[in-house]
């Protein structure tokens, strides 16, 4: 009995609030002449902040334009804002800015959507060994991070080296697919110093170049090592679910003016690959089993950052300055 009142309750409250909401959306539009849209896109600046509130309120409408606006396709949209317009007597005229705030923002979010599918796409293609281009990309993966060093052959125990688990590294992509490769690849190409680096870092004291007196100095002497390659797919595990879960939305939406791309995607990565090695460090684990705890304390610092409206993980990957005037 309880529990059904309980439930009764609730869904009074659920009504009552959403007929009270419809009811304060046409008081507002009374009072300032404005619809919902352009009351968030004329008060809210540029970014996540206005691109949230405007897919949650499309999202929400009860017309059946709005709710689809946020799903069609990215050559569709400038019809579609048209169509709003139309359907919420706005004289594009008189409104010319309306029309290209709302471009910007449902640039943001259909291209997020996209951008799962791409992922998605990625995640769920296999490794396929008799595949030139998977080979080709492997092969380029030593290179970019072993430029120094020839590798035997395609089987061989050194791409150890590298952090995968065994001879062949086709057995290490089964849970991310080609994306890990893609991302990796994307890390060691793109931004080879930092790559070679952390790759160098992630050795065990012992199996790096540098003396004991050396790790000792740099106060590493005590920091135990982890699998570059493991862990790089590892975390293209944790982008993809910031990705899914739409955690990344803060981040993509304040970078990207436009559609968030795969591009902006492997950048993020290569951010977090950065980011974790350093909280890696700063843990400073007693052995390699604590991983799963390092890694989920750092999945929680990265989603409590996000919750920041203003966050953008990698600025100095943005092209932010085009929001300024949308």
């Amino acid at each position: 009995m309880k529990h059904f009142l309980r439930m009764l309750i609730q869904i009074c409250l659920y009504f009552y609030c959403k007929f009270l909401w419809r009811c304060l959306k046409f008081v507002m539009r009374k009072l300032t002449g404005r619809c919902e849209l352009q009351r968030i896109c004329y008060n809210t600046k540029p970014g996540a902040s206005r691109t949230m509130k405007i897919e949650t309120s499309l999202r929400d409408s009860k017309s059946k334009l709005l709710q689809t606006s946020v799903s069609v396709h990215p050559d569709a949209i400038e019809k579609t804002i048209e169509d709003i317009m139309e359907l919420k007597k706005i004289d594009p005229d008189i409104n010319p800015q309306l029309g290209i705030s709302l471009q910007a923002c449902l640039l943001q979010i259909v291209g997020y959507r996209n951008l799962i599918a791409d992922v998605e796409k990625l995640r769920r293609e296999p490794y396929d060994s008799d595949n030139p281009q998977h080979e080709e990309m492997l092969l380029k993966l030593w290179k970019f991070l072993k430029p120094n060093t020839p590798l035997e052959s395609r089987i061989s125990k050194q791409w150890c080296e590298i952090g995968f688990q065994g001879d062949d590294p086709k057995t290490d992509f089964r849970g991310m697919g080609l994306l890990g490769l893609y991302n990796l690849q994307y890390f060691a190409e793109r931004d080879a110093t930092a790559a070679q680096q952390v790759l160098s870092d992630s050795l065990h004291p012992k199996c790096s170049k540098f003396s004991k007196a050396e790790w000792e100095k740099k106060r590493m002497d005590k920091a135990i090592g982890y699998s570059f390659a493991i862990v790089g797919i590892n975390i293209t595990d944790l982008a993809y679910n910031l990705l899914i879960s739409g955690a990344l939305k803060t981040h993509f939406y304040n970078i990207a003016p436009e559609a968030p791309t795969l591009s902006h995607f492997q950048q993020t990565f290569c951010y977090l690959m950065h980011e974790f090695h350093k909280f890696w460090i700063e843990e400073d684990p007693m052995d390699i089993m604590e991983f799963n705890r390092v890694r989920e304390k750092f999945r929680k610092r990265i989603i409590k950052q996000l919750q920041n409206p203003d966050m953008a993980l990698c600025p100095h990957f943005a092209a932010s300055e085009g929001l300024i005037n949308m």
